[in-house]
């Protein structure tokens, strides 16, 4: 299931460039009415709609949206400038401007979620997988993993990820943070580190993409 699903004609970076580092699992749709029904197939928790590079487009996606049957929860992106243009409070349940920072995603999206009672947000699964965001508890086949700070932070990191590939200079500074000086070779570390305690039945949840970096497996 799609925790996610984005309706517009541009990469996701370009709809909200901090959405990427923000832990949804976000799959992509063309902006377009006749979209809906396979986006909807994805049995997304939310739908994101790019109303920004096209305000007219978006609403008429909305308003589509709106009248499907069991309607999903459905965020506007729009530009400042486009915010009395259209009644997005009458076709949209929250609406998130392009410039949105990662934590202010998270939060509004989160808390779309839990109004929706789609979810909290706090739970991410890859496969056999379970990762709480909340607790820090992680079970892979149900059993419990012993994990440092760090060693979460990269499996959640790239589980909420699955499919995308991160070199080492990349998660570095996405969980290492900015101002980490440690080598690449960090990475390499706890990534056998993980792999080690998933075990050799789940080693292959985390993939190595050789010359480039890390993925986690889209199951």
């Amino acid at each position: 299931m799609a925790a996610i699903v984005l309706l517009s004609d541009r990469f996701p970076d370009d709809v909200l460039p901090a959405l990427g580092s923000a832990g949804f699992d976000v799959k992509s749709e063309p902006l377009a009415v006749a979209s809906l029904a396979d986006a909807l197939d994805l049995s997304p928790e939310l739908v994101l709609v790019d109303a920004a590079e096209n305000p007219g487009q978006g609403h008429a996606v909305l308003r589509a949206l709106r009248q499907t049957e069991g309607r999903t929860p459905a965020v506007a992106v729009v530009e400042r400038r486009d915010l009395e243009r259209f009644a997005w409070d009458q076709v949209a349940d929250e609406v998130l401007y392009p410039s949105a920072p990662e934590a202010e995603i998270r939060v509004r999206l989160s808390m779309l979620r839990r109004r929706a009672g789609t979810g909290d947000g706090s739970t991410v699964r890859l496969g056999p997988l379970t990762l709480d965001t909340d607790t820090y508890q992680v079970t892979v086949a149900g059993r419990g993993l012993d994990l440092t700070y760090k060693e979460f932070e990269l499996l959640r990191h790239l589980a909420s990820r699955p499919g995308r590939v991160f070199t080492r200079p990349a998660l570095l500074r996405e969980v290492w943070g900015y101002d980490f000086y440690g080598g690449t070779r960090t990475v390499d570390v706890h990534v056998r580190r993980l792999r080690s305690k998933l075990g050799p039945e789940h080693e292959s949840l985390i993939e190595t993409v050789r010359g480039v970096g890390y993925r986690a497996a889209d199951l």
